[in-house]
């Protein structure tokens, strides 16, 4: 496979996983939104914007903060890189320089996204962001089950590795910034406001079930911490990303002979997630923790370039 395929086939999979990430967090938020006072929903907002890294974008935008600028800047904002417009565009390129290496299913999902946000500048409140949102998650899971019946080839795994390690950067992001920052001032730690907000990063990740599966307690923070850090059961925790990202490595370099930085530091990651635990974590520094596990995935990302030779 030629290096600039492999590169497409794994932005792919990078800006297909961001679109359905910020489609899930906008979706969460105005419900999060709507529940709180407005104290309360201005800063999901601030945090929605915080986890996606374009606080600064938005605030040289020149925009007032509310639900609707935030929502709009999130969502149809082609001037903001991370939006979910944005994402859709570039994946949708991507994926035509592929074009011959994907199925008829999983070309018309990324078409049918990016025709969802084809020509239109503004969104009518809640509902019909909810409803563009949850149109958009509709085609980013046509796209995904479209994958998995693809042939288990090149094409999948390059695509699958670019998701595995956007799936990791995401979940880091939206726990540290929940753990580091989320609470107003003035608001009570156990209180309904980060009870709220501790649903909505379970809704964020679709983890709402799985939880109350694996923990009988109710809903407690550190529990979510543990879920998100160590349950490798939980496809979009850090433990199965990580897990997945090494299983992936594996299967690239028996078919391409192509073994190298990237999967030695993927397997080193592997194993220290492993043995981490989660009350550990919160004990000697949770966002200390999730600062270098970020860092550390932006330096995987770029050793999956240089082993492949990504243009």
């Amino acid at each position: 496979m030629l290096s600039r395929t492999a590169s497409s086939l794994y932005w792919l999979g990078r800006y297909v996983e961001r679109a359905d990430f910020v489609s899930r967090l906008v979706e969460a938020t105005v419900r999060l939104d709507v529940l709180s006072s407005r104290p309360a929903g201005e800063e999901a907002w601030l945090s929605a914007l915080a986890v996606t890294e374009s606080s600064d974008a938005f605030n040289a935008s020149g925009a007032t903060l509310s639900q609707g600028t935030v929502a709009r800047f999130l969502t149809l904002d082609s001037a903001n890189p991370g939006s979910i417009a944005r994402c859709v565009d570039m994946a949708r390129n991507n994926a035509r320089a592929v074009r011959t290496a994907l199925t008829r299913e999983a070309w018309t999902a990324i078409n049918s996204a990016w025709l969802l946000f084809e020509n239109r500048a503004t969104l009518n409140g809640p509902d019909a962001t909810l409803g563009l949102v949850e149109a958009t998650k509709t085609e980013t899971r046509g796209f995904e089950g479209a994958i998995h019946r693809m042939l288990r080839n090149q094409t999948t795994w390059f695509i699958r590795l670019g998701q595995a390690i956007e799936r990791a950067d995401n979940t880091a992001r939206l726990l540290d910034v929940k753990y580091h920052i989320l609470l107003p001032e003035g608001e009570q730690v156990g209180g309904v406001v980060d009870r709220d907000q501790w649903t909505t990063i379970l809704q964020t990740v679709s983890a709402v079930t799985a939880y109350r599966w694996l923990y009988s307690e109710g809903l407690r923070p550190g529990n979510v911490i543990d879920l998100l850090l160590a349950r490798s059961e939980l496809p979009r925790s850090l433990a199965a990303s990580v897990e997945e990202t090494v299983d992936i490595l594996g299967l690239l370099a028996k078919r391409t002979g192509l073994h190298g930085e990237a999967d030695r530091m993927a397997r080193v990651r592997a194993a220290r997630v492993a043995k981490t635990r989660s009350s550990a974590v919160i004990v000697s520094g949770l966002h200390q923790h999730l600062q270098a596990f970020i860092a550390e995935n932006d330096l995987l990302h770029a050793a999956i370039g240089r082993q492949f030779k990504f243009n």
